[in-house]
């Protein structure tokens, strides 16, 4: 067997890391003592202080370990403490530190360590015991006058009184500089009565002593830690297992992984888990046992009517487990499992009639008062209890009326295995069809319709190609058609070929006048606009509508009007996009369709930003976010818009932030498509700053250098651009020209201005880039280049901008950038100006533009334009550039520092500005090291100081 899986990186605690440091600092002023660090049976304690040491020792601490263990209270007094002694000894020799203590204080500690010689003679009497405490504390204070000096004390909760007391005592009386005391505990240990609680309190009172809890990991720290340890990226489905069993408790997350593919959990933790339980009265493991089969919240009627107990008897039954904190009170008189592995544990240890009998238990007093489970909640326990007592009948009955409540509150993947059990049970039910009202076809469409809208593209693939076969399209050539389009975004989120042809026979199918028509003639226009026939896609667009409104399908009417949307921003005409897009947004609200509702806000967040409105894409970006939570469709919608959003802070210059939207949106594990889109957006920032390895990586996935056949002219020129920044990041300026040319004749060209006013806008550069080694291929492709603007439309702050850029007006266009609030761009545009300036000799005009780039430049880390200025620069003669106060911080680092100066902590200022602790973590970092200081409260009075604050 293999040894513990340990992630190899540190995962997530950006905050708590950072608090420790500024206790440090803190601590190294005279003005912190001690900090008190808690948290749960594996949440990452010894991890955390383990991080700490390490910096602590990296800046020069003398940092000493002491352990507490689990034998402590029976006798073994001041065992951290020994430990603590014991390391000094081994590091610097009894003899120094003899030294450090008063003459004959070596006697009082020789009580613990024999190395110090003979014992004082009183004993543990009160002044000997007095004694000890103030030369521990002596020893502490002349550590810390040689160099500043952290000791920490692990599993605190196990300490024996002695130690108890010692902790007081210093934690009341070192008020020296650059000295810190760093104490760990369960909090999930300490019961009512547990000797440590009086202590806490007591410590929480002591000024200078700071307590910090440390919280279970999140679903993407857990994706994280998963990563670290298996060396590559777990797929969705299984972060999601992990997470939800282990609830976020990193030693829990190891222990799975340990197992295997399965991520079961191993009988080396039952221990762990289970040792809480077993230590309770059997009458309490007895009621335990009824309410691990309730599940991991039970109410408590609930409870005493399947246990058979009264109230007073049930409440004597549980208050030890409640005391021992293995149950917890929750609101509405529930009891809950503190962790859903112990509930597992519990529950597996039910025998066979045991199990199925207090399910059925369970179920039959559920179906009499469903009053008896939270709202909303009756259907899912029944069918989960019906299930667990193999009553096949009623399971299958169940399971069906909870996966239509689920469709009703938008759980789509929760209604997946309800609706895979309904399939599972079909053939031992007779009469299946009967008894819900459904054939097996339509519960399979059902079930495809879940995958679709819940983002799960394999299963719902998978349950479109089973529902097919059994059907026969001459006989039922309207259904066949309805799943042809259903399988329809299954097959192009993998971005295989062949939709248009699907659609066109599915077309066939169906009527000239029917609904059916009009629901296939909605996804067929989409996918014809996308591959640049708008033509032919508003014909149908046109026929379509006039069916919708005839049979009052306003959902199919918004569809086709974001299609046609689609239609006016891929020929330039940006208004209008956003005009229909806010119509078709209305009909979703009033028909309270999740699925139009967010269509239309990620087609608008795209508008916005062509326009250069994007601080409305943004808030619809977040709008949109939580929308998708709303309706259950993370996966799917929630994922596109998530893109869309990272797209909006790319072209802003928050680039820290955008790659953290990309890669939580990655860690919900996006469908192919959309994977594609959010790469290319990491793919952009990396190229931008140097990071050629990455690229490489990234290009490799999407395809970019093999060539592969792409449906959408986007995706084309896409793929295009990122092939010809590879190559001009490398120097290759000849592969780069050849791509240029190859996407220049391609005989689909985008209309959508934008898109296409920026591949100009680089065409320009690749040709200044190898005008010298090919000057007739590149006056070609300037010739060609120059057809291709000719027929683009010029509409909107953002493509006038690229205009400017392709036609070489690079001053005009760093001004349209900078007041579009992109910095790179505008970057960018500037060194080409001073270039041009440069060569014209206008030195002293190159290096102004310079001198106002290359800040822009090094704020967004952008390595090689940062590198290009500075090279142009001193070529110019332009000496070092020193940026203005005023753009010392980016506006973002500006608004951190400003609630940084209110006191604010991380997670305070991401819930302010709608991004994650770990972002605003990032932003801090940079705040103090272009400061020049090292703490929070030194940043605030920088920022005081310099004015950045009022700005």
């Amino acid at each position: 067997m293999r040894g513990r899986s340990v992630s190899p990186v540190f995962v997530g605690r950006e905050e708590e890391v950072a608090t420790l440091a500024e206790c440090f600092e803190e601590a190294r002023k005279g003005a912190m003592t001690a900090v008190l660090l808690g948290g749960e049976a594996g949440v990452g304690k010894t991890r955390l202080v383990q991080r700490f040491a390490e910096q602590c020792t990296a800046l020069g601490a003398h940092v000493l370990f002491g352990g507490c263990i689990e034998l402590s209270t029976e006798g073994l007094a001041y065992a951290p403490f020994t430990a603590t002694l014991r390391q000094l000894v081994r590091e610097l020799g009894p003899a120094a530190v003899t030294k450090l203590l008063p003459d004959g204080a070596e006697r009082d500690l020789a009580r613990l360590l024999p190395e110090f010689g003979e014992p004082s003679g009183d004993g543990e009497t009160d002044t000997g015991r007095a004694r000890l405490f103030e030369q521990f504390l002596t020893l502490l204070e002349r550590l810390s006058e040689c160099r500043p000096t952290v000791l920490v004390i692990e599993d605190i909760h196990w300490a024996d009184r002695s130690s108890r007391d010692l902790i007081a005592f210093l934690s009341r009386n070192l008020y020296i500089p650059r000295a810190l005391i760093v104490m760990t505990y369960r909090s999930d240990d300490l019961h009512r009565q547990h000797p440590l609680r009086p202590v806490l309190a007591e410590l929480g009172r002591v000024q200078g002593v700071h307590r910090l809890d440390l919280p279970r990991l999140s679903r993407d720290e857990v994706g994280q830690q998963m990563t670290a340890i298996l060396g590559s990226t777990p797929e969705y489905a299984k972060v999601q297992k992990v997470y939800e069993r282990s609830e976020g408790i990193p030693l829990f997350v190891e222990a799975m992984l340990e197992s295997g593919d399965e991520c079961t959990f191993p009988d080396s933790m039952n221990d762990l888990i289970l040792g809480s339980v077993e230590r309770l009265p059997e009458e309490t493991q007895r009621v335990l046992r009824v309410a691990a089969a309730g599940g991991i919240r039970v109410g408590h009627a609930l409870l005493a009517a399947v246990s058979g107990l009264s109230d007073v008897e049930l409440e004597t039954a549980l208050r030890p487990a409640i005391a021992g904190n293995v149950l917890q009170i929750a609101d509405s008189r529930a009891y809950v499992f503190r962790h859903a592995l112990i509930r597992e544990a519990v529950h597996d240890e039910l025998l066979p009639g045991e199990h199925q009998r207090l399910h059925r238990r369970f179920a039959e007093e559920i179906s009499k008062d469903r009053g008896l489970v939270p709202p909303g909640r009756a259907a899912v326990e029944l069918a989960h209890h019906w299930f667990g007592a193999r009553d096949d009948r009623w399971a299958l009955i169940s399971a069906w009326d909870a996966a239509l409540e689920s469709f009703k509150s938008f759980a789509y993947t929760e209604a997946i295995p309800l609706l895979e059990r309904v399939l599972m049970l079909w053939d031992r039910v007779d009469d299946a069809a009967g008894l819900i009202g459904a054939d097996h076809t339509a519960v399979l469409e059902r079930a495809a319709e879940a995958g679709g809208a819940g983002g799960d593209v394999d299963k719902g693939a998978k349950f479109v190609k089973a529902a097919l076969a059994e059907l026969d399209e001459t006989r039922e050539p309207e259904r066949v058609a309805q799943l042809i389009v259903r399988r329809t975004p299954f097959i192009d989120s993998k971005g295989k070929p062949g939709v248009i042809e699907d659609l066109r026979h599915a077309l066939r199918l169906v009527s000239g006048s029917s609904r059916d028509r009009a629901e296939v003639l909605t996804p067929l226009s989409r996918h014809l606009m996308l591959r640049g026939e708008i033509d032919e896609a508003n014909e149908l667009i046109d026929e379509g509508l006039r069916l919708a409104r005839k049979y009052g399908d306003a959902c199919l009417e918004a569809d086709l009007l974001l299609n046609m949307g689609l239609g006016h921003s891929l020929r330039g005409d940006m208004e209008s996009t956003i005009r229909v897009n806010e119509q078709a947004l209305r009909i979703g609200r009033e028909a309270d369709s999740g699925r139009v509702i967010l269509r239309a806000i990620g087609n608008s967040i795209d508008a916005l930003l062509d326009m250069g409105r994007h601080d409305e894409a943004l808030r619809m970006s977040e709008d949109g976010w939580r929308i998708a939570k709303k309706y259950g469709r993370l996966r799917a919608s929630g994922l596109f818009i998530k893109n869309n959003w990272a797209e909006s802070l790319e072209a802003l210059g928050r680039w820290d932030e955008a790659v953290e939207i990309v890669e939580g949106a990655l860690s919900h594990g996006p469908v192919l498509r959309t994977r594609h889109s959010l790469l290319r957006v990491r793919a952009d920032i990396a190229l931008a700053r140097g990071e050629l390895t990455l690229v490489e990586s990234i290009l490799s996935e999407i395809g970019v250098f093999k060539g592969r056949r792409e449906e959408y002219i986007q995706d084309v020129i896409s793929n295009a651009r990122m092939r010809i920044g590879w190559f001009l990041s490398r120097g290759e300026r000849g592969a780069a020209l050849e791509e240029a040319e190859r996407v220049l004749a391609h005989p689909r060209q985008s209309s959508k201005a934008v898109l296409s006013w920026r591949l100009l806008s680089l065409l320009r550069t690749v040709c200044d880039a190898a005008q010298e080694i090919e000057p007739q291929r590149t006056a070609a492709l300037r010739e060609h280049a120059a057809g291709v603007a000719t027929e683009l439309s010029v509409i909107g702050p953002v493509v006038e901008a690229y205009r400017l850029s392709y036609s070489g007006d690079f001053d005009a266009a760093a001004a349209a950038w900078e007041r579009l609030q992109r910095p790179h761009n505008a970057a960018m545009a500037l060194h080409r100006a001073a270039a041009a300036a440069a060569h014209g000799g206008d030195r002293e005009g190159a290096a102004a533009r310079l001198k106002k780039a290359l800040p822009l430049a090094q704020a967004l880390r952008a390595t090689p334009l940062t590198e290009r200025i500075e090279t142009l620069l001193r070529r110019v003669g332009g000496g070092p550039a020193a940026p203005e106060q005023s753009e010392l911080l980016t506006p973002r680092e500006r608004e951190v520092l400003r609630l940084v100066a209110q006191g604010r902590t991380n997670r305070d200022i991401a819930a302010e500005l709608f991004i994650s602790a770990k972002t605003v973590s990032v932003h801090v970092s940079n705040i103090l090291a272009k400061l020049g200081v090292t703490t929070r409260g030194e940043a605030a009075a920088a920022g005081h100081r310099l004015s950045l604050l009022s700005r």
